[in-house]
């Protein structure tokens, strides 16, 4: 038998210094925990492209996080299949605080009606951490539609069935689910048109290829310049850069709301006062002016909520989503 070599006091010190230091971080209380986390740069998966809500909002939180924790917080963006490639990577990452997922509402809401099979489940795999931002969306029509209201539009609409058009930024995407309850609540028909992406759809808008769009906030620029009709806010609440724009509740369709919320999220077992911390200081950065008024630009509005009401909020947004998706019989292309 081979005779295991002698280690040495210094490596042997060393060894229990480790273990001890190990068995210390197990044994620690919430608060001095969170207190040594983190230990190593946090990253930040956006599973969106650069330039869309989920990505605005990582970039508008990522400096001040950075300030308030003391280590660097990288963004990446992880793209595809309706932001399951990155939810996918942080729902495999080590759980330990250090990789967060910064996600559209839609992956969490809508993603588990519209595919048979997903590369993790929403619910055993990530963990709530905190809310950033609902994101509302805008009915909008081309300037040329002869309607001024979000009423005279719904009556134009149901006298011509058939004859108006949506764009969406594609098949199952939430401008398209956003009509689809339009033409449930109302009882009328509208032509979908989906399209790659939300940018191309308003271009056809602005062009007057079709007739209305439910805008994420990419439009708004041109509604300012009276190049596009706002007719309503797609929520349970007027908007604060729009507060004489009513919404669909008001003119009739009540408990109308195609918003989503933005928000973290991080692998499952990750440790409670981790995830506490960070909904702390995310909702005190929400607070920030800065930070909010970057928010409003894209037409959205800051939701500082506890972890059980984030939670709440997309359980909600998840029962509202599957019951549509599945009236609808709406399919991923």
């Amino acid at each position: 038998m081979t005779k295991m070599p002698a280690i040495s006091s210094s490596v042997r010190r060393a060894l229990l210094a480790s273990a001890s230091a190990g068995m210390l971080l197990l044994a620690m209380p919430g608060a001095a925990l969170a207190q040594a986390w983190p230990s190593k740069p946090v990253r930040i998966v956006v599973n969106f492209p650069p330039g869309s809500s989920p990505d605005v909002l990582a970039r508008a939180i990522s400096q001040p996080l950075q300030q308030a924790l003391g280590q660097p917080v990288i963004i990446e963006n992880r793209a595809g299949a309706s932001g399951m490639i990155g939810a996918e990577a942080v729902a495999k990452a080590p759980a330990d605080g250090h990789t967060l997922l910064m996600t559209a509402g839609s992956a969490i809401t809508t993603n588990p009606f519209i595919y048979a099979s997903m590369p993790y489940d929403t619910e055993k795999d990530l963990t709530p951490v905190a809310a950033v931002a609902r994101i509302v969306l805008f009915l909008e029509a081309k300037a040329s539609l002869p309607v001024k209201d979000a009423k005279e539009f719904l009556a134009y609409l149901k006298a011509n069935p058939g004859k108006l058009s949506y764009a969406s930024a594609g098949n199952a995407t939430g401008l398209h689910l956003a009509g689809e309850m339009l033409k449930s609540q109302a009882g009328v028909y509208a032509l979908h048109v989906p399209y790659r992406g939300s940018a191309p759809a308003l271009q056809d808008l602005l062009a007057g290829q079709v007739d209305f769009f439910f805008d994420p906030g990419i439009g708004l620029t041109h509604v300012r310049a009276d190049k596009l009709r706002l007719l309503a806010v797609a929520g349970m609440r007027r908007s604060a850069a729009f507060p004489n724009v009513p919404t669909l509740d008001e003119v009739g369709l009540k408990g109308f709301d195609a918003g989503q919320t933005h928000g973290f999220y991080a692998p499952a077992g990750t440790p409670a006062p981790v995830v506490e911390r960070l909904n702390r200081e995310i909702n005190r950065i929400l607070a920030m002016p800065a930070v909010k008024t970057q928010i409003e630009t894209i037409g959205a509005e800051a939701t500082p909520l506890t972890v059980q009401q984030f939670a709440t909020v997309m359980a909600d947004d998840s029962k509202r989503y599957g019951a549509i998706i599945k009236e609808r019989q709406i399919k991923a292309d």
